[in-house]
């Protein structure tokens, strides 16, 4: 079966995860997120989880090794039999290609940026509020909950990000634009790259995503794979 895999990419607060579970709805596809494939390993224990959680008691990061391993896992469960939608992955242009093994000719891949500006992007994200219970986003300047510091959806309290401040913000960003620009290039050249604006209301955001992946030629497959490529990673 030919399997949608959509890739996000976009600044933080740019609104991939707004849009991941919008369009994960319309599409009936899974949202998968590095970090939560992170945390599902380590609680169950995995060869995997279990090295993720060594390196992470140690204060180190989580090897490329490791991270793909944990994806190529978690990409092959049933849930995933028509697609599935990448938020945090791949964050290089080493982790791409090896995400390239482990997809199909007959797959459609559509990476899409969502583009904002970086003023704006500040206010989104220092009041910026989650529930930890259904993954809902509220944000204090624009979006607030009904009652102050309770999900509107399932009640449970909000809380934000430590990283949600305006000095650790602007250290984000540029520690995107240097990492993902290699990226952006990488998936351009293989004509895959699509770009949207992300400043626009979530709504109109969501629908040109879809028309996106809606409008691509259905003969069009993802870029070949060759049998070298095909091999398993190590």
């Amino acid at each position: 079966m030919r399997r949608k895999i959509v890739i996000l990419l976009g600044h933080p607060g740019a609104g991939k995860g707004t849009q991941a579970r919008a369009i994960m709805h319309r599409l009936d596809i899974p949202q998968i997120s590095t970090g939560d494939m992170l945390r599902e390993a380590v609680a169950r224990k995995t060869s995997y989880g279990r090295e993720a959680k060594a390196r992470m008691d140690a204060g180190e990061l989580v090897s490329d090794s490791v991270v793909n391993g944990i994806v190529a896992e978690r990409i092959l469960r049933d849930d995933c039999e028509k697609g599935f939608i990448l938020d945090g992955y791949p964050r290089t242009v080493q982790q791409a290609e090896t995400f390239r093994k482990l997809i199909n000719n007959g797959d459609q891949l559509f990476v899409i940026d969502i583009a904002a500006n970086s003023p704006g992007l500040t206010t989104r994200l220092t009041g910026r509020l989650i529930c930890p219970g259904c993954g809902e986003i509220y944000n204090t300047f624009s979006r607030a909950p009904s009652v102050e510091g309770v999900c509107d959806v399932c009640g449970w309290s909000l809380f934000q990000r430590s990283d949600d401040r305006e000095n650790l913000v602007q250290e984000r960003f540029r520690t995107y634009k240097e990492e993902t620009h290699p990226l952006v290039q990488y998936y351009n050249q293989l004509g895959v790259y699509h770009q949207v604006d992300g400043m626009r209301p979530i709504e109109e955001v969501t629908k040109q995503i879809l028309s996106i992946i809606d409008g691509v030629d259905q003969k069009k497959t993802l870029i070949p794979v060759t049998a070298e490529e095909s091999k398993p990673f190590a």
